[in-house]
């Protein structure tokens, strides 16, 4: 009876807050509010730039939280051989992706932060794909290496400007700009073939690998290789696969980042990576990875999975006995059915059967 009272994103943060705290991770709770100056200084790091903002009985100027790891790095500390695992499902307040317009929404999600190794990395990625998968059958986790893709552009220019419209063009897979803008840089077609690589490098991670072994060999094409050998121990292990054309903002992230798609939902439901840059610039000395799920973009689903929102839709006249009526909505009742008893259909209510006691009567 208590599941038919949920939500569909009510069901599914309950499913998250299960399968989190299976992998040892704790709640984390936060205030509402924060000081605005944190989101002005990292306003780069949030979904969007747009804060609403007030002030404060005593004038300092504080912000609805638009994002929850921001705060998470702020209040916590550097414990050298520890890690802090925390998820969290709290409300932010931010421009919604679906209306434009400032929402309240629900975001669920995790952080792993401390002594991050391999193996954190490889779970916060299984766990991210297990989140997709509590979410709807039909999805896919892509994943990309950041660091390979900067040292590898590093390695070619050390313009700063003609770096970062390299990266635009390898976002879009946008190979006749990117191959104009090598020409006119007089970068060489050995470079431009390096970078063309990543925009190939998408798909089933045994070919991406395939394909990336054409590059210069590194640490990160190491790790990246075993990272996916990793994976392959993971029940998602189909469902996760590579694109490189996956980059992010450079000065915040680093290693791997990656994305959960769905089939049905426009935009992204689900978003990560490590952040080690992010905790620099926040004067912590931990490495870090987390994701979150953005259930403003899963409303898109809601209707199709909630379904109706009575099992009865009950009709009845206004010469009929109430006796009638109560007695026939507590035998639908009883049999563990919702019913609405009402004297007309109501324009947006959804039943999955109408009984009329009009005709019967």
């Amino acid at each position: 009876m208590l599941e038919r009272l949920l939500t569909y994103e009510e069901k599914v943060i309950l499913d998250l807050r299960k399968l989190y705290e299976t992998y040892g991770y704790q709640p984390y709770r936060m205030s509402k509010f924060e000081e605005y100056e944190l989101y002005i200084r990292h306003k780069e790091f949030l979904a969007s730039e747009n804060v609403i903002s007030f002030s404060d009985t005593n004038g300092k100027v504080l912000a609805l939280k638009p994002d929850v790891t921001l705060s998470i790095i702020k209040g916590g500390v550097d414990n050298p051989g520890i890690k802090q695992k925390v998820y969290y499902n709290e409300n932010v307040y931010r421009v919604s992706s679906s209306t434009h317009r400032y929402k309240e929404i629900m975001q669920a999600g995790l952080e792993c932060i401390g002594d991050v190794d391999l193996y954190d990395i490889y779970e916060v990625i299984h766990l991210a794909a297990a989140s997709m998968a509590r979410v709807g059958e039909d999805f896919v986790i892509c994943l990309s290496h950041l660091d390979t893709i900067t040292e590898t552009i590093a390695s070619i220019t050390s313009d700063e400007d003609l770096k970062e419209k390299i990266l635009y063009y390898l976002s879009r897979k946008n190979t006749h700009d990117l191959k104009r803008l090598c020409d006119e840089n007089g970068i060489p077609e050995r470079g431009y073939e390096s970078l063309r690589t990543f925009i190939q490098a998408y798909g089933k991670r045994d070919s991406v690998l395939e394909k990336l072994g054409a590059l210069p060999a590194t640490e990160g094409l190491e790790e990246i290789r075993k990272l996916s050998e990793l994976i392959k121990s993971s029940p998602y292990s189909d469902r996760i696969q590579f694109d490189f054309s996956l980059t992010g903002n450079t000065q915040y992230y680093n290693g791997f980042v990656f994305k959960g798609m769905l089939n049905g939902v426009y935009g992204d439901v689900l978003s990560g990576g490590q952040y080690d840059r992010m905790m620099e610039k926040m004067q912590r000395r931990a490495g870090a990875i987390g994701f979150a799920v953005y259930m403003d973009v899963l409303e898109q689903l809601a209707e199709r999975k909630q379904g109706f929102d009575v099992d009865v839709l009950l009709l009845y006249g206004e010469g009929q006995s109430p006796k009638m009526v109560a007695e026939k909505v507590r035998e639908l009742t009883d049999k563990g059915l919702s019913c609405s008893a009402q004297k007309n259909v109501p324009e947006k209510l959804r039943a999955g059967e109408i009984i009329d006691l009009r005709k019967e009567g």
